[in-house]
Parts: C-alpha cells; structure tokens; sequence
C-alpha cells in the first residue's frame, strides 16, 4: 500500500452519513490516502434529518472510523455544524482531545484571516415552519439521488455519458439559481465588511474556487461541495488552497470492515450524556 500523502488542511462538508445518496466508500479511499494536520468537518456529516436505523451501512462507519484513526495519529478535527446535524449544536464549543466541536470557525493562516461556517445561517427553509418541507425536500432528493444512480448505470452500461438529475433541475429552476447566487453573495458581501481574506461554506453541495472584488474589498469564495453528487474537497499546502474531485482511477478500493450493527446507532447520534469538555479559543493560527 503506498504511503499516505502529507496534507496541511483537508476541508469536507455535506457527507450525509445516513442517507442512500452518500458516496461513503469513495470518501474512505480518499481518507485513507492522506494524513492531513488539520481536518475540517464543514457540516452536514451525519445526516439527523434522514436518519434511520435501518440503515447505516458499514461503508458509513467506515468513514467515522477512518477520522477517528486520524485523530489517533495526531490530526487536529474541526467538527463545524451543519443544518442536518444541528442536534449538536448544543455542544458547541466544547472539545475532545483532539476534536473540538463548534458553529463556525475563524482560522488564520500566514496573518490571512479564514472565515469558515456551513451556511445554512443565510436559508430560511431551514428554520421554523419551512424546516418541515425543507425536510421532505430533503428526502425526495434522496430519493432522486437513488433514481439518478440507476439511470447513470443503465447509460454506463451502454456506453452514453452520466447524467445529473438533480443539477439539471437547479440549473433550470430560476428560484434554485437564485438561491445559490443569492446565498454566495451574503457570504462573500459580509466576509468583505469584515475584512476576512477568505470565506469557506458548504451547505448548497456546489462547489466553488474564485476571488471576487468588489466597491468595498476582495476576498476568496471556497465551497467544498459535497459527498452526494460532485464528491468534493479542499485542501490547503504550501500557502495555497485547491479544490479537488474524487477520480476512482487515482485511488485504491479500500476494503470495508465488518463493523457490529448492532451498536445503539440513536444512542451515537443523540447521545443522553456527555462527557466533560474543555473550551478551546475558535480562532486559531496553524502552526
């Protein structure tokens, strides 16, 4: 097996551990080729809206599993809270050895600030009475994901091209354009009243790489997309950052482990009690 490849900062957001559309065994892969100093969970990992136990595969345990060895080896986890895992939220700002728990996050790099949340601050369907049809959205697209797969195997196996079902309905829905121009407009408007070099959300599973100037100041707009459909990340070395999508060619299938399903998954998920924490500072400089 080769060795892992050194990482200074691995960024990944709206995994969805949970649901069917999770590309669980694609993240292993990519886990399990890099040691990274700092991981950040930009939100969305574990999916407590879909949540069900009767299904939570091995491949999803696999990926805890993967971040929990990476913790074991020294890598600092930034575990930042996302919409469909809000049930921690009232743990925010606690930590764990070498996990710490919070909404959002302000690191500095090299004297440049970095302003990272998830982004569902700026939805309005996430909150309040649209929370409910946010939530059965939430599992048509499921659903949606699952049909799309059948399809895109079906073309595979005939030699025509993938599809996206999912992108091809927001790219033709003005309102879902919208949202998303609207919704990376506030985070790049705000992150520039605030002096902050760089933004990094998630949340909208589109994946984004730009500098934007405007009247007011500049900053660098970073999304890492999704696990879903575009199967992206971030990475940051040597002073800059990239955005990357997962090629199956350029990774080894990882062999998944036999984990004991019948641990209490409501119980790791909703846990009734806590250890105790200790407070850590949210702004941090990477050493």
């Amino acid at each position: 097996m080769p060795d892992k490849r050194d990482v200074e900062i691995v960024i990944l957001s709206d995994i969805h551990l949970g649901t069917y559309g999770c590309h669980a065994t694609e993240l292993v892969a990519y886990l399990k080729s890099v040691r990274p100093k700092l991981l950040i969970l930009n939100g969305d990992i574990i999916d407590g809206w879909a949540f069900s136990k009767r299904y939570f595969p091995n491949s999803h345990m696999a990926v805890i599993s993967e971040i929990f060895r990476m913790m074991q080896k020294d890598t600092k986890v930034i575990y930042i809270t996302g919409n469909h895992d809000e049930f921690l939220r009232k743990y925010t700002d606690l930590s764990m050895g070498n996990l710490f728990l919070t909404d959002k996050y302000l690191l500095e790099i090299d004297g440049k600030k970095h302003w990272i949340f998830h982004g569902d601050i700026f939805d309005h369907t996430t909150k309040g009475g649209a929370k409910i049809i946010a939530k059965i959205g939430g599992i048509g697209y499921d659903w949606l994901i699952l049909l799309n797969r059948a399809i895109n195997w079906f073309l595979d196996s005939i030699g025509r091209q993938k599809v996206s079902l999912s992108k091809k309905i927001k790219n033709s829905v003005k309102k879902a354009v919208k949202f998303i121009a609207d919704f990376e407009e506030k985070a790049i408007e705000l992150a520039i009243d605030n002096h902050y070099e760089y933004v990094i959300c998630g949340h909208i599973h589109m994946p984004s790489d730009r500098e934007v100037v405007t009247e007011k100041g500049k900053t660098h707009y970073l999304n890492s997309g999704d696990w879903i459909e575009n199967l992206s990340w971030l990475e940051y070395n040597e002073g800059k950052w990239s955005l990357n999508f997962f090629d199956e060619t350029k990774f080894k299938k990882p062999e998944i482990e036999t984990y004991d399903m019948s641990v209490n998954m409501e119980e790791l998920i909703h846990p009734t009690t806590l250890a105790a924490f200790t407070v850590q500072k949210t702004i941090q400089t990477l050493a």
